[in-house]
């Protein structure tokens, strides 16, 4: 099927949404992927809700949606920085949470928002994350040096990342995530804040990583981006799943900003709405 949409009555399902297994052939597989924060309480939130999704191996996949969406939540379970409350992530047929150790060796994260070490200079930290990983230092010492010259931070290498741009320190984290080779990158709004150059030179060196098989995950909110970068499109909207498949498939014969915006709603008439907003 070209266009996938969620449950409208997921409660009334005959089931646990994973009765379905997840599919081990694929780079990703989520199978009923569920958080609610706060659980039992008033202010209780579903914040994705059993959300089904399969990315294949070598795909340049968006997964769009507004700001709380839940994008940015569903990665965390993803990636084992947050734990779900039910359903199955499997990253090339490894339990994200039955495995963990094993799934995050495959993968290379770069979290939005996540604060790290940042009285290390540039170097020093992804020297640190290579040797975490049980890398040799000499592999390390290369890859290093590889990564910050294709970030366009060499210059910087020996400078404290607390001292870094924001833009600085998304490339920075960026090379952390990519210094193991992992066959999955999953990254959280990667080009928020980035000079529009490094922003090209990241895109070609993601792009290539996807050509020689890896797969990437990108969260966005950014939809010609997305567009113009991914191959596969999921959008989430309300921690729910509205579409999913190639970017073709989704947006069909309009732009994937406009399908998106047909999608999620909530569109408004803010010039009729602030007519008094006009110069005189």
């Amino acid at each position: 099927m070209s266009h996938t949409t969620a449950d409208p009555h997921p409660h009334h399902q005959s089931g646990p949404p994973w009765a379905t297994p997840p599919d081990s052939s694929m780079a990703v597989s989520l199978r009923g992927l569920t958080k609610v924060f706060s659980p039992g309480t008033e202010r209780s939130k579903v914040a994705v809700n059993r959300l089904n999704l399969e990315v294949p191996h070598g795909a340049f996949y968006g997964l769009v949606g507004r700001n709380g969406a839940g994008k940015t939540t569903a990665l965390s379970m993803l990636t084992g920085l947050l734990r779900p409350t039910e359903g199955v992530a499997m990253v090339s047929g490894i339990d994200v949470w039955a495995d963990s150790r094993r799934a995050k060796m495959a993968m290379g994260v770069l979290p939005d928002g996540m604060t790290f070490f940042e009285r290390l200079s540039g170097r020093q930290l992804v020297t640190y994350a290579g040797l975490l990983r049980g890398m040799d230092r000499a592999t390390v010492a290369q890859r290093t040096d590889d990564l910050l010259g294709a970030m366009d931070l060499s210059d910087d290498a020996g400078t404290p990342v607390q001292d870094y741009s924001a833009g600085m320190r998304k490339k920075v984290m960026l090379a952390a995530a990519l210094v193991h080779a992992p066959g999955l990158l999953v990254l959280d709004e990667p080009f928020e804040a980035v000079d529009p150059v490094s922003a090209a030179n990241i895109r070609e060196l993601l792009q290539g990583f996807a050509r020689a098989g890896g797969t990437v995950i990108v969260s966005s909110h950014v939809m010609d981006l997305v567009q113009r970068m991914c191959d596969h499109v999921a959008v989430v909207d309300n921690g729910r799943l509205l579409a999913a498949g190639t970017v073709d498939q989704v947006r069909r014969e309009k732009s994937l900003e406009d399908t998106f915006v047909d999608l999620v709603g909530g569109r408004t008439h803010v010039g009729e709405e602030l007519s008094w907003l006009r110069p005189r």
